[in-house]
């Protein structure tokens, strides 16, 4: 039995429009659970977090805490096949991961609702007995190496690392928290530890049911899951650990007011000001950092971005408290800055110090505080329904920071204005607690320090807090403000009736001008709608220049719009103008009340586009430095972008692009805009809380706009124009191979993306490929990560080019190089065949049945659902009720079709198959690539030398896209 129900002060808070049943119990362990019985959803899931993190790491053992973390994965006492929970997971149609944090872990799984309970007894065998073998610990340790290999090169790993080693280092913080090879094996080994010993010790010391927190979320009623969790959990060993608790502070004097200079990976020069604070979360309620975050990281005109932005000097700036534990935190201003910016770092911090002056000098406002509770309440009480596996992590997090009663709400809900609070860490945020990191790769040749982890060149210098307002005296004279009040705060929060209880979306009309997709909501009851317009423009992607110059105005749309259309995303409406293969997409999604006023706010921008030339050459230099940071994409990254250069028709490479943008100037954008929008075609999707007249009535205006009136900027497509995304159809029988060094030197890692072409979208293929994507999924997951240890990212995908169905294998590794990864991937292939031909008929219709839940699951909320659907007006398939008519022949799949599937599409040497390797090969491995190319070719195999040549020489799939004519219903 539990404790009890165990009643608080008050019941847990609620969204108004969520009829899930939450309940609080204690079992005799002292594990505290929060159960949620959902009787709509289709798949349950679990969380628990574990009080214990990197921060209790030994000295020595770095990353013991997240190498436990892996060790849990593979088997226990009741469940010893070791893989046994990932594999029945994945066989049941759900998902599995954990993080280590500073000072807690998070394990979290879904699984198909029928499948609940014997999923969540494997679960909590991470708690009660798990086997951890030494030959585990071996293999684990190398994939938390490789792990770790993949994120050397990353700098957001980097600059946090060199955040932590410029701090106390008596203080936890300072710690390499993730660990490698160096630190679980060689530097264990040198001081006579057993590094599987000290993870048992550490996981009988610190993994005890009563600092454990569960979240549990079922289909059943909640007396049901409360018999069920008693049962499966109350033999989770309670060690009566107290809770790990680090007092002090990371940052001592000696480590504020500095100024330290670091070389990122990256193009780009960045600042991020940080300073110690006392953490929100002793006043959540109270919400200091988001009253502040929300002044010093606004957009609006007046703001510190916007006075930035308008100087040349940033293109992004995001503020808020980050790295928040019981005992400190920091608030953290991180602002991009441009090449001018780079130059005016002591202008910038000036600047910034200024507006912090005069949030001072304005005194803590009510009505800023009003307005953003406004808002926050809002957003807790129409909060979109999400996974729930995202919904319990979040949920177990909360439980160890909150009551009880704000589990669900954690800090979301500000209520008590107190200005003598905010004042109070608004005093905090001074010259005297300040460190600055400076970024750049201006720095080169200039620093004296390497961060011992990640290989971070830095150098350091105290600053004073005299300097500070020298820097704050010589920042230009600028009209810093407060914001003005939100006209986006919606206030009609009704919903609409649907006339019609359409099930798929219906073409309202189509005309030369535009064609109109409406799905009404008659799901979800909730005030919010969605709209996709693509803007159909054949002289968007007629050359790399022309590609160049979209991507430029569209930027540019979105950098006009800023100052304006950032109210609205603060109040909820979010929205997006994005560059796509044909033309450029606008997108809104989020309260309908005042969607229309911001839609016509952009139309009218695009309609009276002209180039700001300041304004051109500062988006000019972001989207360079987007190409030139192409090359520090991780490998496997890489080797995506090679496979689709070779299968899809009529694109431009990258290095085109980048070889042209430095000679575009804004006169050719000038140009070229009146060209781009002179022939164009919408197509529409309007879906959610908006009435059928409503959406026609925005569409007309747009046409009113461009194509209407007596100097119209567009005239409607000729047949001839409408693009066809068209994908190269391999050859059966053959495979392809195309091998490329890594653009990025130093880093160590290669890659492959091994890609299997099957078939164009047709409903009985699709299933059989899905089928076998589901059944291969955890074995080659098994083989080529867990037990071979080829990377730590080993991944097998269906894939869907354009509508051309395939699977492929992506593999990072530093152990073999990309051929040898190749060998392995066909050697599992082989091993596969004979697993699949012994596969039970309980074991195939377990994997059918998983397969037929997870299509036939609901869409959580309105965007997931519009998604969908404009995945298949976009593609151009319009096949909306696919996932029904895929599931009716799942069901009559046999076990002998899939295997003739796979000895048919799959298997090594099949007369079908059609396979493409795309060979990425990293510095460790260089010395392999030219021999690799030199190799003897292997019967009815082809070398790709040149991407384009072999693209040309090649038939192609139909379009789906283009049919404009003879819409299909």
């Amino acid at each position: 039995m539990a404790v009890g129900k165990e009643q608080v002060t008050h019941e847990i808070v609620k969204p108004r429009n969520d009829k899930r049943e939450y309940r609080r119990i204690v079992l005799k362990n002292s594990l505290e659970v929060l159960l949620v019985s959902d009787p709509d959803t289709d798949k349950s899931a679990a969380s628990m977090t574990v009080d214990v993190g990197s921060f209790s790491d030994p000295e020595g053992l770095e990353g013991l805490a997240h190498f436990l973390e892996h060790m849990l994965f593979y088997a226990s006492e009741k469940y010893p096949q070791e893989d046994s929970y990932s594999k029945y997971i994945t066989e049941h149609g759900g998902s599995m991961n954990a993080f280590t944090a500073s000072e807690e872990t998070n394990y979290y799984f879904d699984v198909n609702a029928d499948c609940f309970e014997e999923a969540l007894d494997r679960f909590a065998q991470f708690f009660i007995k798990p086997l951890m073998s030494p030959d585990a610990t071996m293999r684990e340790i190398k994939a938390v190496d490789s792990e770790n290999q993949k994120n050397l090169l990353s700098d957001g790993w980097r600059m946090h690392q060199l955040q932590s080693h410029i701090s106390s280092e008596s203080h936890p913080f300072h710690k390499f928290s993730t660990g490698n090879w160096e630190t679980l094996e060689v530097q264990p080994k040198a001081k006579g530890l057993d590094t599987r010993h000290e993870l048992l010790k550490f996981y009988e010391n610190n993994y005890s049911s009563n600092v454990m927190h569960l979240v549990v979320y079922a289909k059943e009623k909640l007396d049901k899951v409360q018999i069920l969790v008693e049962n499966i959990f109350q033999d989770i060993p309670n060690h009566n650990c107290n809770r790990a608790n680090f007092p002090g502070q990371p940052c001592t004097s000696e480590h504020l007011q500095v100024l330290v200079r670091a070389i990122p990976i990256k193009e780009g020069h960045k600042l991020r000001i940080i300073w110690p604070i006392t953490p929100e979360i002793h006043h959540y309620k109270e919400g200091p950092c988001r009253y502040l975050g929300h002044l010093i990281g606004h957009e609006g005109e007046g703001s510190l971005y916007y006075v930035l932005k308008t100087l040349g000097w940033a293109t992004g700036l995001s503020a808020g408290e980050s790295d928040s534990t019981m005992n400190f935190s920091f608030f953290k201003v991180v602002i991009d800055l441009t090449d001018v910016g780079q130059e005016h770092m002591q202008e910038v911090i000036g600047l910034l110090f200024r507006y912090i002056s005069l949030l001072k000098q304005s005194g803590i406002c009510q009505w800023i505080f009003d307005e953003l509770s406004a808002i926050c309440e809002t957003k807790f009480h129409y909060a979109d329904k999400i996974r729930p596996i995202n919904y319990v992590i979040s949920l177990s997090l909360n439980m160890q920071l909150y009551p009880p009663e704000d589990w669900l709400v954690g800090s979301s809900l500000p209520s008590k204005f107190d200005p003598k609070l905010i004042g109070t860490v608004l005093d905090q945020l001074s010259v005297d607690n300040v460190r600055i990191f400076w970024e750049s790769k201006k720095f080169e040749g200039k620093t004296d320090k390497v961060e011992k982890w990640y290989g971070t060149a830095y150098s350091i210098e105290k600053i004073s807090g005299p300097l500070v307002q020298d820097w704050m005296q010589s920042a230009p004279d600028v009209n810093l403000h407060l914001p003005a009040s939100n006209i986006f705060i919606p206030t009609d929060l009704s919903l609409k009736r649907a006339c019609e209880k359409v099930e798929f979306p219906v073409l309202l009309r189509k005309s030369s001008y535009s064609s109109i997709w409406y799905k009404p909501d008659t799901m979800f009851s909730t005030p919010k709608a969605y709209v996709k317009i693509d803007f159909i423009c054949p002289h968007a992607d007629i050359s790399p220049e022309a590609e160049v110059l979209t991507a430029i105005f569209t930027r540019l749309l979105m950098d006009y719009l800023n100052e304006y259309a950032y109210y609205a995303e603060v109040a909820g409406l979010y929205y997006g103008i994005n560059l796509i293969d044909s033309g450029f997409q606008v997108t809104l999604n989020g309260y309908n009340h005042k969607l229309r006023v911001l839609l016509e706010t952009i139309v009218e921008k695009i309609a009276k586009f002209s180039v700001k030339p300041d304004r051109y050459l500062v988006i000019k230099e972001t989207l360079l430095k987007d190409y030139q940071n192409f090359k520090f994409q991780q490998p496997y990254q890489q080797a995506l972008y090679y496979c689709s250069l070779i299968l899809e028709d009529r694109t431009w490479p990258l290095m085109d692009e980048l070889a042209i943008l430095p000679h575009l100037g804004a006169r050719d954008l000038d140009k070229f805009v009146p060209t781009l929008l002179s022939s164009a075609y919408l197509e529409c999707f309007i879906a959610g809380n908006i009435e059928r007249i409503e959406a026609e009535s925005m569409i007309d205006h747009i046409e009113d706009t461009f194509f209407k009136g007596p100097n119209p900027i567009s005239r409607p497509l000729n047949p001839s124009q409408y693009p066809a995304n068209r994908i190269v159809k391999l050859e059966r029988g053959i495979g392809y191979f195309y091998s490329a060094e890594g653009l990025n030197s130093n880093d160590e890692n290669s890659a492959l993306v091994h890609y299997i072409q099957v078939h164009r979208d047709e409903f009985l293929q699709n299933v059989k490929l899905q089928l076998f994507a589901h059944v291969a999924k955890q074995a080659a997951f098994h083989q080529l990560r867990t037990v071979e240890q080829l990377g730590y990212i080993t991944v097998l995908a269906q894939s869907n080019h354009c509508g051309i169905r395939g699977v492929q294998f992506i593999i990072q590794s530093t152990v073999k190089g990309p051929r040898g990864i190749d060998l392995r991937v066909e050697a599992f292939l082989d091993m596969f065949e004979k697993k699949l031909v012994e596969m039970t008929i309980d074991e195939f219709k377990s994997n059918v049945n998983a397969l037929v839940d997870a299509k036939l699951e609901k869409f959580k909320n309105l965007k997931e659902e519009s998604r969908f659907y404009w995945g298949e007006i976009s593609g151009g398939t319009l096949k909306f009720d696919r996932r029904e008519s895929e599931v009716a022949l799942l069901k009559t799949l046999t076990h002998q079709d899939l295997i003739n599937f796979f000895n048919e599409h799959i298997k090594v040497g099949a007369p079908c198959k059609k396979s493409l390797s795309v060979r990425v090969y990293g510095n460790l491995h260089s010395s392999e690539y030219s021999g690799d190319l030199n190799q003897p070719l292997q019967p009815n195999t082809v070398k790709i030398d040149d991407i384009f040549s072999f693209r040309r020489s090649q038939p192609l799939y139909g379009s789906f896209k283009g049919a404009y004519g003879n819409v299909k219903l």
